[in-house]
């Protein structure tokens, strides 16, 4: 079993979308869970609106008394949607000690850099705890954005990342009002487009994990 905690100290980063569309993708090959622990609710909001729609399970947990446990579930995978503040480090500290793996979302945007970083120098690498960047919301329409903020990544904060990035479409954005999640997108060209970037960072998580040791749970063969 992963369990991967999905974090960003800053709104819009596209935390709950890479939450949901990740899990999408891995559910077709894999069981799936997705825990809300938010208190904004953004994930349980998109989840209430796709019903039984949702290709994976879901659930809404704020105690971390009960987030400790997650191992103990029969699942292949956990993605964890994390508060969007460091406001209640309790919540974000029980995640983090459950956690095998980080994905840190940031979208195109200086402000949002800075609580990165502290998010990862304060809770992330004191846990010893592997981690990538992700970039998102990428306008591909601006001549140079994409380059620029793989060079801040790499040569500024010298921080890993994800090979592969999210690019900005407005299914996106509609999603979470429609109950849907990528691999349920209209089949149109920009969607297909959109498929692919999730579908290739989850290609790229699974080839980080096949160099890595998780830790023991039932679903690794261990009781």
């Amino acid at each position: 079993m992963r369990i991967v905690c999905l974090v960003g100290q800053k709104g819009g980063v596209g935390k709950t979308t890479t939450t949901m569309n990740l899990a999408a993708v891995m559910s077709k090959h894999s069981r799936v869970l997705v825990v809300d622990v938010d208190p904004q609710k953004s994930t349980t909001w998109w989840a209430e609106n796709a019903g039984d729609n949702l290709p994976f399970d879901f659930a809404a947990d704020v105690d971390p008394g009960n987030l400790a446990r997650l191992r103990e579930l029969p699942y292949d995978t956990i993605f964890v949607d994390t508060p969007g503040s460091l406001e209640d480090t309790r919540v974000l500290a029980a995640v983090l000690d459950a956690s095998d793996f980080v994905i840190l979302p940031l979208n195109p945007e200086p402000l949002n850099t800075p609580a990165m970083v502290r998010t990862i120098k304060q809770h992330i690498a004191p846990r010893n705890l592997p981690f990538r960047v992700l970039l998102s919301k990428i306008d591909r329409r601006r001549a140079g954005q994409l380059d620029d903020w793989e060079h801040l990544i790499d040569e500024g904060l010298k921080l890993p990342r994800f090979r592969q990035y999210v690019r900005l479409y407005a299914a996106h954005a509609d999603a979470p009002l429609e109950g849907r999640v990528v691999t349920q997108y209209a089949d149109t060209r920009q969607n297909a487009n959109a498929i692919f970037d999730y579908t290739h960072v989850a290609m790229e998580l699974m080839a980080i994990w096949s160099n890595e040791v998780p830790k023991e749970g039932p679903a690794n063969g261990k009781s």
